[in-house]
């Protein structure tokens, strides 16, 4: 299995994006439609303060019936955010994501902030590594009746 520190490396998409805790929640939602993502890390300078995502606008918002205009981010963001380093691998990362049962992971160095995998990246990644052995065991096959 490959490090987190390779896949972000193969991320088309590098750019993380975030959202202060003094944003409107419909500021946030805005942002998750225009950039097509689930979550928006949560930053107070370089600090990272929590996570937001689609789920906590569904559960904290809509389902109380609340306004997404009138409520801040930090009133529903998750401020607990689990965090890894660029050396954990991707079997790592998919057991701490289902055992939190979370979909994005920020990945710090030296408590800085270098990236986000979410569970597409990692798919992706199991995608490639099984394409890659496919190609390999079809090549040792077919090469040995050549």
């Amino acid at each position: 299995m490959q490090t987190v520190a390779h896949i972000l490396r193969q991320k088309a998409q590098q750019t993380v994006y975030r959202i202060a805790p003094s944003a409107r929640v419909l500021d946030a939602l805005k942002l998750l439609d225009e950039k097509k993502i689930g979550a928006l890390l949560v930053m107070e300078g370089e600090y990272i303060a929590g996570i937001v995502s689609e789920r906590d606008y569904t559960r904290k918002v809509e389902l109380m019936g609340r306004s997404a205009s009138a409520i801040l981010v930090r009133e529903i963001m998750t401020s607990s955010v689990i965090c890894i380093g660029p050396d954990y691998s991707n079997e790592q990362c998919m057991a701490l994501m289902t055992e939190n049962r979370i979909r994005h992971l920020p990945v710090v160095v030296n408590d800085a902030l270098v990236g986000l995998i979410s569970i597409g990246d990692l798919v992706k990644d199991i995608i490639f590594e099984q394409r890659f052995t496919i190609q390999q065991l079809e090549h040792y096959i077919y090469g040995e009746r050549g």
